[in-house]
């Protein structure tokens, strides 16, 4: 049996260099699955944007063969080839082989980098069964090559391979001359395959998440141009080989055209383009000449670049960046940017506040961002980020400089007396008022949002027919046209879950109109507060009065407009409850048939289409039977009777209803801004283009 005394210092393990990595690789790139594999791609990735980012080069391409390898290509100014005089080796094998090593310590070399811990070209080395890179630089062409993160050379007989005879260095560690290069002409080639050993199985290159942040590297540094090439042939789902594919990503309007990419909804200001810069002093141990680590003060330079638009929306789009690093959860820059926007907005709401009639009452901070794209970089050296994610900015200093810098230049802008963008602070300021105003509606309201009781129902519209139950999951509110369908349907439903709300004609088209015009119509009022969940940013999906929500028109263009009206309120401003399923459309039929039965009571035949009715007067036919003529085809819903109302339309039992769905909220956003949007060119465009598709048969005359 083993004793404590057993365990001394021959029990410990020591891992030198780049074999700590190999054992215990979640330490560096977060897991071994296909995550692990991108984080790999973009350590390499990250030190040719380090090159752009200072100037030094404006192109890469990234290659995935087919062979499983990665190619990455810059024509920055190239790893240093000459002899590193601490450790005696090329600047090449010192920056693949030792850990934190490399050009972004000293301070000389980079201002701002994204890779500031030095493991990322030596973590992947370590990680590959082969990786070779090739250096342009002085007029010569420089290889390496190394297996398993060990330099050496390969042997290959035909095509690169990591399964190649190798043979590692066993004293000079010397650089090979393979080519020459152009005068002038600099740059680095890096292909590596990464260790099946390390990786699992079913770790793969994902090309979508290179695109997605291809393309937000491309924004972030103007005029770079990044290509995306796709070599490996897979299978598509098809069973075909696809070819090569490549993507060209290069954006010289800069973060301005992200914002552009990225808003939702159509503008309501043009994008504002916002720069400064503040200095600022901190303590951090420095090297001496002799290696001594010493305490001293440094003055720090901090780049605020800041782009962002209002638009007619309420969803909020917010990315923010330090020296291109996504910083997903924010940090003192994006606390600096609300609180200077914060500021700047109620101080001129303040002195606006008679012309807008804004009161006594300040606006929030989610009152001013409805609706807001913006992106925001900083740009430091030696950015303090919570955590080795870097997903949160830590550096104190940084809040107080971009607040200065948000305020003062959006106080320029809303107070500016140019004629645009006077114009466009108005609605901007209009626009935030109405939030606050909505928001603070909803406050007071909230009791009555909830289901009422009978002593208490007479806050809701007195034209609401409500049910009795008081259980949500069972209730349902049918949404009528007109009076004369609420006679009907009142006789027609169950009044025991079945509401019935009834609005008079075309209710307003809130794509075009604003927030304040939608709240002030009393039809549109009405549905919100009978749904009882509030609107917009307050909408709280838990608190809806009804399961179910029936839009219930006629079957003609009016009733289908009238329908497209409603789906439209219900996008903009309750949307949760069209994202839950929870809004139909209910499918009245178009045509009775009379079916004569010798003998019997006459059978009710119903049809849903012109289609159809041609089969069901084709099957009678066949089977000889005969029906009543003229077969009577609904206008309107008030010209059924209860029964018929009933059962076409409203018994669970027997009705059709089709339920509204939305897969992708901005090709839903896209289409209801060009149908129903205030800009008319392109809903001609798309008419004149698409008429040849319409059926004039389907229009009801």
């Amino acid at each position: 049996m083993a004793t404590r005394s057993d365990y001394d210092a021959r029990h410990l393990s020591v891992l030198e260099g780049l074999e700590a990595v190999r054992k215990r690789p979640g330490m560096y790139i977060g897991s071994t699955d296909s995550r692990g594999l991108m984080h790999c791609v973009w350590e390499i990735i990250d030190n040719s944007v380090d090159e752009a980012l200072g100037g030094f080069g404006a192109h890469i391409t990234v290659v995935l063969h087919a062979d499983g390898s990665v190619e990455v290509q810059d024509d920055g100014r190239g790893i240093p080839v000459d002899i590193e005089p601490k450790t005696g080796l090329s600047g090449v094998e010192v920056v693949f082989t030792k850990l934190h090593a490399g050009g972004k310590f000293g301070g000389g070399s980079y201002s701002a980098s994204g890779g500031l811990h030095g493991v990322g070209a030596s973590v992947v080395n370590a990680l590959s069964a082969r990786l070779d890179v090739e250096v342009d630089r002085g007029g010569k062409t420089y290889r390496m090559q190394f297996r398993h993160g060990e330099p050496g050379r390969f042997t290959d007989t035909g095509r690169p391979s990591p399964d190649a005879p190798f043979a590692p260095f066993t004293e000079a560690h010397e650089l090979d001359v393979v080519g020459k290069a152009k005068r002038g002409v600099t740059g680095t080639r890096i292909r590596y395959w990464a260790d099946r050993q390390i990786f699992t199985p079913d770790a793969s290159f994902d090309l979508e998440a290179l695109l997605r942040r291809g393309r937000q590297t491309a924004f972030l540094v103007p005029g770079l141009r990044i290509t995306l090439r796709d070599a490996r042939r897979l299978v598509g789902p098809d069973g075909e080989r696809l070819g090569e594919s490549e993507e060209v990503l290069q954006y010289d309007g800069g973060i301005s055209e992200f914002v552009e990419f990225l808003a939702p909804d159509s503008k309501v200001s043009d994008v504002w383009r916002m720069h400064g810069t503040g200095t600022f002093h901190e303590t951090v141990p420095v090297l001496d000449s002799r290696g001594h680590s010493r305490v001293t003060e440094v003055e720090r330079t901090c780049e605020v670049d800041l782009a962002l638009r209002w638009g007619t929306g309420y969803d909020t789009t917010m990315r923010t960046f330090v020296n291109i690093i996504a910083t997903p959860k924010g940090g003192t820059h994006q606390s600096g940017f609300e609180a200077g926007l914060l500021k700047s907005v109620r101080d001129a709401i303040r002195v606006n506040a008679r012309k807008l009639k804004a009161g006594e009452d300040k606006p929030e901070k989610d009152d001013i961002m409805a609706g807001m794209t913006a992106v925001l970089t900083v740009r430091l050296a030696e950015p303090q980020f919570e955590g080795q994610t870097k997903e949160i900015l830590g550096t104190p200093a940084v809040r107080a400089i971009v607040s200065k810098v948000v305020a003062t230049e959006i106080a320029a802008k809303l107070n500016s007396t140019a004629r645009t963008e006077k114009a466009q602070a108005a609605l901007i300021l209009e626009k935030v008022v109405s939030e606050m105003k909505t928001r603070i509606s909803a406050r007071k309201h909230k009791e009555t949002q909830r289901r009422k009781t009978a002593l208490e129902s007479s806050t809701l519209p007195a034209k609401l027919a409500d049910c009795r139950t008081k259980d949500v999951a069972k209730s349902e509110l049918f949404i009528v046209e007109g009076d004369s369908a609420l006679g009907t349907a009142r006789l027609a439903r169950s009044s025991e879950f079945q509401a019935l709300l009834p609005i008079r004609g075309k209710i307003l088209n809130v794509q075009k109109a604003s927030v304040s015009d939608m709240l002030s119509n009393a039809e549109c009022a009405a549905i919100i507060q009978v749904i009882g969940a509030g609107s917009g940013r307050s909408f709280d999906l838990a608190s809806a009065r009804y399961q179910k929500v029936v839009l219930m028109t006629d079957a003609d263009v009016d009733g289908a407009h009238i329908r497209t009206l409603l789906l439209t309120l219900f996008f903009r401003y309750m949307r949760p409850m069209v994202e839950d399923g929870r809004v139909y459309a209910a499918v009245p039929p178009l045509h009775r048939v009379e079916v004569v039965r010798r003998g019997k009571a006459n059978e009710m035949v119903y049809t849903y289409s012109e289609a159809e009715l041609h089969r069901v007067l084709a099957a009678l036919e066949e089977q000889g039977l005969h029906y009543k003529e003229p077969i009577q085809r609904y206008k309107g819903l008030g010209e059924m009777d209860a029964d018929q109302l009933a059962e076409t339309t409203m018994d669970p039992r027997h009705r059709t209803l089709r339920r509204i769905m939305m897969e992708e909220a901005g090709s839903a956003d896209c289409v209801f801004e060009l149908l129903m949007g205030s800009d008319v060119a392109p809903r001609k465009d798309f008419l004149m283009s698409s008429a040849h598709r319409l059926d004039p048969e389907q229009i009801d005359a």
